[in-house]
């Protein structure tokens, strides 16, 4: 029989209760429409790129996790834990409400990484992979959510440049990140990357 989607659940922004293991709070104030978004950093080429090694940037602006967007998430990947699609069964667990997958926030690092960073003067930036993923606190839907980077020491690969960025995620109102993942990028130079 085939998994049948549930019906999205209205957004609760009321705060879980404290007992539940130190989730993130989400911050039931609406997002600030008048605040600017902040402008991504641009690096004119992979030289200022190679200076930059250790910079932080960000944060982001705040994106909300909707029981929607959870939902969609959970179609695309066919992971409808009720922790996370069902209201009524998560609202009896240890989270007191439903949570975002922990691959919908790595998911969204592109987002971030288009808000944080341009690299100008190249042909191409994609994702390498991932180094080290970890998820301190849960995210709650309804809550929040912005990142931070910092960019490691870049290194030649053959005729591309790698990349290590390393990214923390919160929830507004959170005690503990929610996602903290050091991810790697390909970046190819406009001309040959020189060691």
């Amino acid at each position: 029989m085939p998994n049948t989607v549930p019906d999205p659940a209205p957004l609760d922004t009321a705060a879980p209760e404290p007992a539940q293991l130190d989730a993130v709070m989400p911050d039931p104030a609406t997002p600030d429409t008048t605040a600017p978004d902040p402008a991504p950093r641009v690096f004119s080429g992979l030289a200022e790129l190679r200076a930059a090694a250790g910079a932080e940037l960000g944060p982001s602006a705040w994106f909300p996790i909707t029981q929607q967007r959870v939902d969609d998430f959970a179609r695309v990947t066919e992971d409808w834990q009720p922790i996370h699609c069902d209201p009524d069964a998560a609202a009896q667990s240890m989270f007191g409400g439903t949570i975002a997958h922990g691959y919908l926030t790595v998911a969204l690092l592109s987002r971030f990484a288009r808000e944080l960073y341009t690299i100008a003067n190249t042909r191409t930036v994609v994702n390498y992979g991932l180094d080290r993923v970890r998820f301190p606190a849960p995210l709650p839907v309804g809550a929040r959510v912005r990142a931070r980077a910092r960019i490691g020491e870049p290194r030649a690969r053959g005729e591309l440049l790698e990349v290590p960025v390393s990214y923390t995620v919160e929830a507004a109102g959170g005690t503990r990140p929610v996602l903290i993942a050091d991810t790697l990028i390909l970046v190819e130079a406009s001309t040959p990357v020189v060691e």
